[in-house]
């Protein structure tokens, strides 16, 4: 020990003695002109593995009462980890004021974009606190993969013993949700004099998020009735009859790109030739597509003539750290469907963009988001970069570690920087997205995305067209399907996704009950909860990152001081499921007149290549204007649009508030940049499960179902709400309301509109 002590004291010496002691800002680039982000090495003392300190929350919380099932065994490897850095409060402030000044119109440094390269020297780490921190992780037998451009991330392998010895943390095993998950079972420490550059290590669980989609469905088309039946992949559960929450039968619908290209108004764009030509929109994923079905999707519907293209790939750091393999599933049998939803639906909206699908496998990288986050990290810091990033993936903040959360702030805050849009989707599980395809249990009823929740991102949430419930689908559809397969006359108007018996306008529409009454309504019906859920849209409040500025201003903005999802809204699934999108898989190509099955699909994981798709048509219109094609995050500009759309957050209400409400329709809106979705919510159900102890906080509980999913004994089911012993319209975990809410953001929006007022905000006519 004392050994190496004294040869860490020498490397560290060293390090400092051949690095400069401070990083100046290049004057190059007018982003960073006047601007001095100068500062000294902080790390000022002799690195000594004997002084350490704990960084706090570096130990996933919602294990806090959870007993370990075991230890990891030492040689367990542990790859392509990452040390997350913490860049000076100086620095940070600096970052933030610039990015503000990059979205400004009136400022100097409007749309002044930077390279990876610039945004690290200007506001990473500096490079000898880099050196000690390299040097110390080497000593402890760590593999140094290399430093990111952003000088925020250093890429790290080992075993699970050198995790115990460095980080005086035990690697253990923990049983969750029935499912065995490893993770540090206690804060990690480091030495001492490397606390104040360290916000700890990303890679250190295995809490990955899911794809935020609904189970795609296989369906056939029925040429008489013009929609589709579902192809049962699996007997009904004994007992179970037809769903008594819905009153409809007879087959579902399918949507086509035509149908939301008439809906969210892009075709009156292609008609004045923007297609997103030029943009390129990646999807980051963490496995393949096989490559046949994109060009089968572009055929089916008849897009071949926007000239789009198609690149599936890994997306790797100079010099190549190895962090990002192909993750395979390039064939019928393997490929991921969240990929070729992400791939179709973003081609769908910008028919002519560049669509990059770059995928990273899991297994390469312990960090929390593993494939995904690489391939996005690796993109952002990589030499070719994209206009645009959408993500659908997620995992609430509860599930998520103060490095992995930092890493992913840090990220979308880069790709900001450098003008790259980014969209995420906020989840499908209501006011809780860690339970995608699941029901809200023992964890908090109440959470947001962690992969959305950067004030430099725009998360997505999830609408539901209104014309079933209120039986005005033939105002809206035609009958019979045309060429493209689409029957979308206009716009329709549109409510909150959302699935289950909290569905507000479904209880009104269908048996003009308020949703609690309908809940405890469907009980005597459904005495087994077979169809009890909690898929719906997603919004909540950060618990983490603070509310930006521009989220503050519009009217209806939440009261809080949390950064708040959703920002827009766009399709994302159908009470009772009859309304889906339409994919072209390898096992289910698209053939002629749907002469054979295809697969349906839906969930946030649509709305958010929907809308990146939107943003490639605005980018390119603003380029053809002489203006970035790249726009950074978009959510600043939309909050602007939408405030003088709907009003500020204080003050009377314009006329133009209650004239562009969703429940309008394509007259009363066809002025507006959004549909204002004011029906609905996203409360959804949640339960207890009184076997597993697995208490839900934030859940209104209205009733008992026996013999719940095979558990024995009761299994309380509620409703999710901010006031677990009160349930009405206030506390409904969230409720729509006029201007923005939790259940649907800003609201969808009509493309051709939008790009009209993104211009006029930017000056050009």
């Amino acid at each position: 020990m004392k050994t190496e002590h004294v040869m860490m004291g020498i490397s560290i010496a060293a390090a400092l003695a051949v690095l400069p002691s401070v990083t100046l800002a290049s004057a190059s680039n007018p982003a960073l002109a006047g601007l001095n982000t100068a500062e000294a090495p902080r790390v000022t003392q002799t690195v000594d593995n004997r002084v350490v300190s704990a960084l706090s929350n570096t130990h996933l919380s919602i294990l806090a009462n959870t007993a370990p099932t075991g230890a990891v065994a030492d040689s367990t490897p542990m790859n392509h980890m990452q040390l997350i850095l913490q860049r000076s409060s100086t620095r940070a402030a600096a970052l933030e004021s610039l990015i503000s000044a990059q979205h400004d119109p009136s400022s100097s440094k409007f749309h002044q974009w930077l390279t990876p390269e610039e945004f690290g020297a200007t506001f990473g780490v500096a490079d000898a606190d880099i050196a000690a921190a390299k040097a110390w992780l080497a000593s402890q037998g760590f593999t140094v993969n290399g430093v990111y451009p952003n000088k925020m991330q250093i890429d790290f392998s080992g075993t699970a013993g050198q995790i115990r010895q460095a980080f005086h943390t035990q690697e253990s095993r923990y049983m969750v949700n029935h499912v065995s998950h490893i993770a540090n079972s206690a804060d990690i420490s480091v030495p001492s004099a490397l606390h104040s550059v360290v916000v700890g290590v990303a890679g250190l669980n295995d809490f990955r998020p899911q794809p935020l989609h609904k189970q795609p469905q296989v369906a056939q088309f029925n040429k008489s009735s013009q929609n589709f039946k579902i192809q049962q992949a699996s007997a009904p559960k004994p007992g179970s009859a037809p769903n008594p929450m819905v009153n409809f039968t007879g087959g579902v619908r399918g949507f086509v790109p035509y149908d939301m290209n008439t809906i969210y108004n892009t075709t009156a764009l292609y008609n004045s030739g923007l297609t997103g030509s030029g943009i390129t929109i990646a999807v980051v994923e963490d496995q393949d597509m096989d490559v046949d079905d994109w060009p089968n999707f572009v055929s089916q519907f008849n897009l071949g003539s926007y000239g789009g293209t198609f690149n599936q790939f890994q997306p790797l750091l100079s010099p190549d750290t190895g962090n990002c393999s192909d993750p395979g599933g390039n064939n019928p049998d393997e490929e991921s469907i969240e990929t070729v939803l992400d791939a179709e639906w973003s081609t769908a909206m910008a028919p002519g963009a560049n669509i990059w699908v770059a995928t990273c496998n899991d297994s390469s990288s312990n960090n929390f988001f593993g494939g995904v986050f690489t391939a996005a990290d690796n993109l952002i810091n990589g030499t070719s970069r994209p206009n645009i990033i959408s993500a659908s993936y997620g995992y609430g903040e509860g599930f998520t570690d103060t490095p992995s959360k930092t890493a992913i702030d840090l990220m979308w805050a880069q790709a900001d920087a450098e003008g790259i849009s980014v969209f995420v989707s906020t989840g499908d599980s209501g006011s809780n997205p860690s339970l995608n395809g699941s029901i809200i249990n023992g964890a908090p009823a109440i959470d947001a995305n962690s992969f959305a929740t950067s004030p430099n991102d725009t998360g997505v949430g999830g609408t539901d067209t209104a014309d079933v419930l209120d039986g005005t689908s033939k105002k809206y559809f035609s009958s019979t399907l045309n060429a493209s397969y689409g029957s979308a006359l206009s716009y329709v108007p549109e409510i909150t996704w959302n699935e289950s018996c909290g569905n507000t306008r479904a209880a009104s529409d269908l048996v003009n009950l308020t949703a609690l009454k309908f809940c405890k309504n469907a009980l005597i019906y459904d005495p087994n909860g077979d169809y009890v859920t909690s898929e719906s849209g997603s919004g909540g409040p950060s618990s983490v990152d603070s509310k930006p500025s521009w989220q503050r201003i519009v009217h209806g903005a939440a009261k809080d001081q949390s950064r708040d999802l959703p920002d827009v809204s766009l399709f994302g699934g159908s009470y009772g499921g009859y309304s889906w999108v339409i994919l072209c898989t390898g096992f289910y190509p698209c053939t002629a007149n749907f002469s054979s099955p295809v697969e349906l699909v839906g969930g946030t994981s649509l709305s958010s290549p929907m809308f990146a798709g939107i943003q490639a048509l605005i980018d390119q219109g603003l380029s053809k204007a002489g203006l970035s094609a790249n726009q950074g995050n978009a959510a600043p500009t939309l909050y602007e649009l939408a405030r003088a759309e709907y009003g500020g957050a204080t003050g009377a209400a314009p006329s133009t508030l209650a004239q562009c409400d969703s429940d309008n329709g394509t007259k009363g809106t066809s002025k507006c940049v959004f549909h204002n979705i004011t029906d609905g919510g996203n409360s959804t159900q949640c339960i207890n499960v009184e076997e597993f102890a697995e208490t839900t906080p934030d859940c209104y509980y209205y009733g008992t179902i026996q013999n719940f999913e095979g558990f024995y004994g009761p299994t309380q089911v509620g409703l999710t709400s901010s006031n677990a012993s009160k349930y009405n319209s206030n506390t409904a975990a969230f409720a729509a309301q006029a201007g923005w809410s939790f259940a649907n953001g800003l609201g969808s929006v009509n493309a051709n509109n939008l790009l009209s007022a993104w211009k006029k905000f930017v000056n050009v006519k």
